[in-house]
């Protein structure tokens, strides 16, 4: 009998046969068991949880996501417990007990330690102030043989201590130096500067922010400074410490282009052509905020 002879045998070709359906069962139930156990072809859209309270969304959503909560943040104006970002985006599509990871507003400010910024040129110790989370409030001139040195610091009217903890976003008043005599700073153009700009400006110069007129609304966002008092078009030096009172119009309202093509022009002009242009009777809401 030759070695293929056993090709010529029925049993052969069943046995063959039950192999090859054995196989496909084989292959079938793998494949079925892989795909239960990762969701194959289920999935979820994240919804968006921007806003909702962190503890409702978890109640809500913890038998389809797994929540993460990845950082919490101090926001003033925002609900504590809240959630502000979320990872995956809204829309995504993911599967079924997915990693959801979010950022939640903290019930309270995160503390620093207060800076030293004694011995500082102004310039250092608002940059300084900056990168600590802290805001420089109001810049007070004192007799002191260094002009713009920062003698010393306050908070809530009170000396402030280096290494004194404090929340993030505490108003930090300066006491800064004369030089030994009081001599008028030129006031920077802040003409069409948005607040958080405009006061940078105003203390890098050695003054302050004074009255803030918001007519057309109070919305930092899109209001720019129209008009200052004292007017710096036409006095253009102050002395140190001077409270600038400010007047912004909305981008929506004013032609701030047009402010800036008389400025480049002949800024002697401004004042016939935009500080009329306010009623009296809308200058009636004042501010006196830090951001």
């Amino acid at each position: 009998m030759g070695f293929f002879s056993f090709l010529g045998k029925k049993y052969f070709y069943v046995h063959l046969m039950l192999a090859f359906l054995l196989t496909l069962v084989i292959i079938w139930g793998v494949t079925s068991s892989i795909d239960r156990y990762t969701r194959h072809g289920e999935v979820f859209v994240v919804p968006d949880f921007s806003g909702k309270q962190a503890t409702e969304v978890i109640n809500t959503f913890g038998n389809r996501f797994r929540f993460i909560i990845s950082d919490s943040v101090y926001i003033k104006l925002a609900e504590n417990g809240s959630i502000i970002q979320q990872d995956p985006l809204p829309g995504s599509k993911v599967k079924e007990g997915r990693n959801i990871y979010i950022v939640t507003v903290a019930q309270m400010p995160e503390r620093i330690p207060m800076p030293n910024l004694r011995n500082l040129s102004l310039r250092q110790a608002l940059v300084l102030l900056e990168s600590k989370g802290l805001i420089a409030n109001d810049i007070t001139i004192a007799e002191h043989f260094a002009r713009n040195a920062v003698v010393d610091q306050q908070f809530n009217g009170e000396i402030i201590e280096p290494g004194t903890d404090l929340f993030k976003g505490s108003a930090i008043d300066l006491i800064v130096g004369n030089g030994g005599s009081m001599q008028k700073v030129p006031i920077p153009m802040i003409l069409g500067k948005k607040r958080k700009e405009t006061i940078t400006l105003l203390h890098f110069s050695s003054l302050n922010i004074g009255e803030e007129y918001f007519p057309d609304g109070y919305d930092t966002a899109q209001s720019r400074v129209f008009r200052t008092e004292p007017n710096l078009i036409n006095e253009s030096h102050v002395f140190p410490g001077t409270k600038i009172n400010v007047y912004y119009r909305s981008e929506t309202q004013f032609n701030f282009d047009e402010l800036e093509r008389v400025l480049e022009t002949d800024s002697s002009l401004v004042d016939s052509l935009f500080y009329n242009d306010l009623p009296a009777d809308t200058l009636n809401e004042t501010y006196n905020l830090n951001e």
